[in-house]
């Protein structure tokens, strides 16, 4: 193969893959987010186009095609401060994905965090509900409560669960290890194979994990036991060794998931509040 083809050839495959990277960073920029809702109304926009010039509505076609004219302006004005931040981003060389071992890093951080409160709150009975975003979008969640957009620390989430503090009420929601919002109204589980004796925080932890893959953290009230649910499963009064197990093996990155030893699915147990 003459060399002209080759780097043609090569030239091409390059072409496509730097094509679908932008395409995946674009998905992965806006997964969970508003902007997933105007793709989708793109998506229409373009659709109806196709459509109304395969069957000749010529006024409707129109109308589309002026849509698809004006609607790029429109994008940049009204997501000004996104696309001002991704430049920002990329103009300091931060636009790639950070390494993993800075990720893990702060995922560790997350952890030991999450571990160092719920210590702190189930020795003192003080209910708590923290869920934690993973490739699910939870921001529709995140709207029903308080911005915050934090830094996570283990003395803040104490201090949001305080009992008679303004956002004690509802759920703490950590989207790239940092708190997006608390007192979050999450979708309470119907299923009917959950033991009565379980209280309002245990069925929005199971609802939110029947509907995303979210991993979400319980404190009882009344009883000061640990609790997680995840893809629609309940593991109830865990120990402080399992707890860590548990969350280090699905959070942690160079930690590959292995089965916990103490490990127990179940519906039944002590009453939980």
């Amino acid at each position: 193969m003459p060399f002209a083809d080759l780097w043609k050839y090569l030239a091409s495959i390059v072409d496509i893959a730097v094509v679908w990277f932008v395409i995946y960073k674009i998905i992965n920029l806006i997964k969970g987010t508003k902007a997933v809702q105007l793709l989708k109304g793109i998506i229409v926009i373009l659709v109806v186009r196709v459509l109304s010039d395969f069957l000749g509505l010529r006024t409707l076609s129109w109308i589309m095609q002026q849509c698809i004219n004006w609607g790029f302006l429109a994008v940049i004005i009204i997501f000004q401060p996104e696309l001002r931040r991704a430049l920002e981003q990329l103009g300091r060389g931060r636009f790639y994905l950070r390494s993993s071992n800075q990720e893990n890093e702060d995922q560790e951080k997350m952890v030991e965090a999450i571990l160092k409160s719920t210590d702190y709150m189930a020795k003192r009975r003080i209910g708590a509900l923290i869920s934690i975003e993973r490739e699910t979008g939870m921001s529709d969640y995140i709207e029903t409560g308080i911005q915050l957009n934090s830094k996570i620390s283990s003395e803040l989430l104490i201090n949001i669960f305080i009992p008679n503090t303004p956002l004690h009420d509802g759920a703490v929601i950590i989207q790239k290890n940092t708190i997006s919002a608390a007192a979050c109204y999450l979708p309470l589980s119907e299923s009917p194979f959950i033991s009565k004796e379980l209280g309002t925080r245990h069925r929005a932890a199971l609802g939110i994990s029947e509907v995303t893959d979210s991993i979400t953290i319980v404190v009882s009230e009344e009883t000061g036991s640990i609790s997680l649910t995840k893809n629609g499963e309940l593991h109830r009064d865990l120990k402080a060794d399992a707890f860590k197990e548990i969350l280090s093996n699905e959070l942690l990155i160079n930690i590959k998931p292995k089965q916990a030893s103490s490990a127990r699915w179940n519906w039944r147990g002590r009453k939980n509040g």
